[in-house]
């Protein structure tokens, strides 16, 4: 059939094909369809994570003031103690030995004193008759003074002596967990062991957790806190705890404290936040992080994570026209914040943006089908 063509007549039939093969792709290209998606905007709190350590609201260490062998250990290592509870006994036979000496001594003041006062009594009416010198008298009342000094200070002996006795029976000075005994029954110990205690108790109804910030981020939370009315370092900032293997604590703690200098070792101020621990699962010791509050994106311009295609160092997005019109868009990105990123430049809220799933719509200006797609920006906020 086309064999008996003229020339001028396969052109014509060229052009048809051409124009035929063209009208397909047109409405090929019309019938693409893809998800659009609306760009959001919302103000983002900001978040800055921090590693600290965990201590007992009350980590008290447990000393002997008193030097002797521990003879008894009256607590089970890991329980909870109450306070007042007996934890060591020291062996004692020494400081009772003080006690007799003291209350002999005691005994021998007083009889001093007995013995002077008698003097005194003799004396004083004969010197009245000058039978006795004025000198014979002032002699006897030093005397009978000296005898009082002697007996306080040997009821004062007596009383440190029953002290140090009562120091043989180390107690619980709060109620909390006791930790493993670093002294057992046999050891010595003494006032000098300042360095080693015989124990820690902790008490674990509220944990501290200390951490540290940089001194340019203090200044930037404190001028924050001059200019703004919330108080980035206050106690009333609400604070979160996450723990080692990444699960958020289920308390939520405040600043307790911070420190009164910034650290001239480390350049970094201290801080510390208490969090309730009314299920016992936090303990001294833990490493874990703080998720801090640091300031807000006011009016942050959102997009889906996955509407963002990145090619080298240029980062672009796929605009919708009001012609259904793919048109490629460089933009700037900021942070993510959960599934959704933050642009800084190139958007506008309510710019609709294509999520590309198909090479052919990275051409400019391809019609597509947009099927308009929900997208959900109440992600968690930045960290």
């Amino acid at each position: 059939m086309f064999k008996s063509l003229k020339p001028f007549q396969w052109l014509f039939v060229i052009a048809i094909f051409l124009s035929c093969n063209n009208e397909t792709k047109q409405d090929t290209a019309t019938e693409t369809e893809l998800n659009v998606v609306t760009v959001g905007m919302k103000t983002i709190p900001f978040y800055t994570e921090y590693v600290g350590e965990t201590y007992g609201r009350e980590d008290i260490g447990i000393q002997s003031r008193v030097d002797g062998w521990i003879t008894g250990i009256h607590f089970k290592e890991g329980d909870f103690v109450t306070k007042g509870q007996l934890l060591y006994t020291i062996d004692d036979l020494p400081y009772k030995n003080k006690i007799d000496q003291a209350e002999a001594k005691l005994a021998q003041a007083n009889t001093q004193k007995t013995r002077t006062k008698s003097d005194l009594e003799r004396v004083e009416p004969l010197a009245a008759m000058h039978a006795l010198s004025a000198r014979d008298l002032d002699a006897a009342k030093a005397s009978y003074e000296a005898s009082n000094s002697e007996v306080d200070a040997a009821a004062a002996a007596l009383r440190n002596a029953k002290i140090e006795l009562s120091y043989t029976r180390i107690t619980a000075p709060i109620s909390g967990i006791i930790g493993i005994s670093k002294f057992l029954v046999g050891d010595y110990v003494g006032k000098l062991n300042v360095g080693t205690p015989l124990n820690t108790i902790s008490s674990v109804d509220n944990i501290r957790v200390r951490f540290s910030i940089s001194e340019d981020e203090y200044l930037k939370f404190a001028r924050q806190r001059v200019s703004e009315d919330h108080k980035i370092l206050g106690k009333s900032l609400p604070v979160q705890l996450i723990l080692s293997d990444g699960t958020l604590y289920d308390e939520t703690g405040l600043i307790d404290l911070t420190n009164r200098q910034i650290d001239p070792a480390t350049g970094s101020l201290l801080i510390q936040a208490v969090f309730p621990n009314s299920n016992k699962l936090l303990r001294p010791g833990q490493y874990v992080k703080i998720k801090l509050q640091t300031g807000f994106f006011k009016d942050a311009i959102l997009i889906p994570q996955q509407a963002m295609n990145q090619v080298q160092n240029i980062f672009q997005v796929f605009l919708l026209s009001d012609s259904n019109k793919i048109v490629p868009t460089i933009i700037k990105p900021g942070v993510k914040v959960g599934s959704n990123l933050i642009v800084t430049s190139g958007l506008k809220v309510n710019d609709r943006l294509a999520v590309i799933g198909n090479a052919v719509v990275m051409k400019p200006n391809v019609i597509i089908k947009a099927v308009p797609m929900k997208w959900n920006y109440d992600s968690t906020s930045v960290q």
